[in-house]
Parts: C-alpha cells; sequence; structure tokens
C-alpha cells in the first residue's frame, strides 16, 4: 500500500500516480473560498462525511485510491491512499465508479470491473472492518450476482431506507447486439455483498436527451450506446420524497446530463409503479460557460450540517474521447431547496469561479 500526503510539488504529482494530474487551483484561491475542479482529472468521484472527516474517491481504472480530508474544497491537502490493487484477472481491469460507504461500522468500497473485455462488467465489494478505513485492509467480498444469466452491470450505488439496505446500478436488460441499452436498477440487500431480491427496474433511456451518443463534431462510439447510469440516492428536505438521480446520454458527449427518479417514502420501491421519471434533465450543459457534461452526481452536508452540496464531474470541452487523455473532473457546488422542499441543483457554474466553502470547514493543516 501507498500513502502519500497531496500537498507535493507540481513536478512530483506528476511522478505519483495517487495525485497524477489531480492538483486543481485551490491553492489560489483565497482563505474562506475555493475555485472548481477540486482536482483536473477525476472522472465519476464519490465522497462521504463520517465523524468529522471527508472520505472521497475517484476513478482511476487500474486500482482504487482512497482521500480523506477536512475540507472538501482542498484536495491537494488531503492525505491520499491506494487500498486496491486487484489481483485476480476476472476483475483486474476497468475499475469504474469506485463508492466509499459505511455501513454496520464496517467500511465498503462498491465499483465495476471486468476481465479485460468491457462487455464482461460485474459489480465487486471490497470490506476493510477497520473504524478507519485509511488503517487496516480492504479485503475482497466477491461480486454481487444482480441477475442469474450475468448480465453487465456498473456503477453501484447503496443506500438504506426505513431500516433496509438497497442496491442501485446501471445494467443491460439482455447482452448486447448490436446496439447496447443501459437501465437503472434496484434490489433490496441480504447483507451489503449480497442481494435478497431480484432485480428491478426502475429507468430506462426513453426520451431523446437520454439516447444521445454522437458527438457534434462527429466522433462516436462503435455502435449505439442508450444510456441511464450512475445513480445515487438523495432526498427531499423533510424525507417524504425518495430520489434517484441518474446520468443520461453517452459520458463522451456534451449532451450528458442527470435525470431523475421521484417515489413517495412510503411506497414500495421495488415496484416499477413507484418511481415517476422527469420529463427533462435537471443538470445538464451551460455551454456558454465552457460546462459540458455535469452528471455523476452524490452529495454530502458541510461541516456543521447546515448545508448541502452536490459532487459532479463536468468537462471543459464539448467531445470527449474514450482513446484520448481523461477530461472529465470533480466540481463541487451548494445546492438550495425549492417551495416544495425538494432539491434545487441550480447550474454547472464554470470552472475558476471563486465559492464560499462549506459552512464549519476546518482547513486543512
Amino acid at each position: 500500500m501507498r500513502i502519500y500526503l497531496c500537498l507535493l510539488s507540481f513536478s512530483v504529482l506528476l511522478n505519483i500516480s495517487c495525485n497524477s494530474k489531480h492538483a486543481g487551483k485551490t491553492e489560489d484561491a483565497e482563505k474562506d473560498t475555493y475555485v472548481n475542479p477540486l482536482f483536473t482529472e477525476g472522472p465519476n468521484p464519490n465522497a462521504i462525511y463520517h465523524d468529522g472527516k471527508y472520505y472521497y474517491t475517484h476513478e482511476t481504472n487500474d486500482q482504487i485510491f482512497l482521500w480523506v480530508t477536512t475540507d472538501i474544497t482542498d484536495m491537494p491537502r488531503s492525505t491520499c491512499k491506494e487500498v486496491w490493487v486487484p489481483k485476480d484477472p476476472s476483475n483486474s481491469y476497468h475499475l469504474w465508479n469506485p463508492e466509499i460507504r459505511n455501513i454496520d461500522g464496517k467500511w465498503y468500497i462498491y465499483f465495476a470491473a471486468d476481465d479485460g473485455n468491457t462487455d464482461n462488467h460485474q459489480i465487486y465489494v471490497i470490506e476493510n472492518d477497520s473504524p478507519d478505513p485509511m488503517q487496516g485492509e480492504f479485503r475482497m467480498k466477491g461480486a454481487i450476482m444482480t441477475n442469474p444469466e450475468w448480465n453487465w452491470g456498473i456503477h453501484p450505488s447503496t443506500f438504506e431506507h426505513k431500516g433496509e439496505l438497497y442496491l442501485l446500478w446501471s445494467g443491460w436488460p439482455n447482452r448486447r447486439i448490436g446496439s447496447e441499452t443501459q437501465c437503472i436498477y434496484i434490489a433490496r440487500m441480504e447483507n451489503p455483498w449480497t442481494l435478497a431480491t431480484k432485480r428491478v427496474m426502475i429507468s430506462q433511456p426513453e426520451y431523446e436527451w437520454e439516447r444521445q451518443w454522437i458527438n457534434p463534431d462527429g466522433g462516436r462510439t462503435a455502435y449505439p450506446i442508450y444510456v441511464n447510469e450512475s445513480p445515487q440516492y438523495f432526498h427531499s428536505k423533510d424525507n417524504q420524497t425518495v430520489i434517484v438521480y441518474y446520468s443520461a446520454s453517452g459520458c463522451w458527449s456534451p449532451y450528458y446530463c442527470t435525470g431523475m427518479l421521484t417515489a413517495d417514502a412510503d411506497s414500495d420501491l421495488l415496484n416499477p409503479a413507484s418511481w415517476k421519471k422527469s420529463p427533462v434533465p435537471v443538470f445538464q450543459q451551460k455551454p456558454e460557460d465552457g460546462v459540458y457534461g455535469p452528471a455523476g452526481l452524490s452529495f454530502i452536508p458541510s461541516p456543521d450540517g447546515t448545508e448541502w452540496y452536490v459532487l459532479y464531474q463536468a468537462r471543459s470541452i464539448p467531445s470527449g474521447n474514450t482513446g484520448e487523455s481523461e477530461t472529465r473532473n470533480p466540481r463541487l457546488q451548494k445546492i438550495g431547496w425549492d417551495a416544495n422542499g425538494m432539491p434545487d441543483l441550480g447550474i454547472p457554474l464554470p470552472v475558476n469561479t471563486p465559492l464560499p466553502k462549506p459552512s464549519g470547514t476546518v482547513t486543512n493543516q
């Protein structure tokens, strides 16, 4: 295992995979403000707040790193550790969308991986029983069998509701033939590594804004890919509405955006009829401000619990290309609440915009 203090010189940062090209410009911000991006690279960011600290991770493709900080806006001064290097060839490639969770006092990281063929992506979970996830060791608990046919599964996300643990993820209804359709599924969990129920589809790409896969410059994948992915739980201010935000359309395109599903908190979350989909995106590109593809949301409170922030990925150029260097990076913004007590995500702001730090932030030393 490797552990680093992320406050290092730029030349050293370029040579350490834990920090490679990740240092943002927060060192140039004023003491009480920060600017996006948090790192210059880092797709699919995820973080939680636990016992006075933020634990953060993002996709690095062939291993998993974990960062810890008291100031989520100042990631270059955080502490970073490589917590997982796969050894089994069946899950050693394309480690996507890691998510860190604390469940019943143990730490879990959920992610998707494959054997080198992305068509074989499955969901895996690793466990660490240390009170501090930066200590101890993460051990493989195994693959989560999302369906008997072992159809494709990515972007796992867990949440607890009314004493039950649930898993959300993106998967295929059937094996890909000629085109690919990613849908949002939910299941109740028996424990953090086993499903207790069959998967239930709660969303599929149906609107035009969910089915974009060709870039404005003509760049495209080898075959059509219609996308619903990166589901993430949240809730209304009064906790009477369950919300699942998800990403729609190709992440390589400027049309990558955020959709929303809602259900009554007292409804059966495993009944597709309980869920209603917003007919329009709730968070999307702002070309006039140079913001493209804002999606992949997760939510964290301010240190004093008085505010909520959305952590998301976006890029500053219209088109990404999976064959070139990564252009997505993590960004953080405060959210509000509308008159009905539903989250108001606002609009994605331009990079380098000075923003107030979350209330109660203790700066990194």
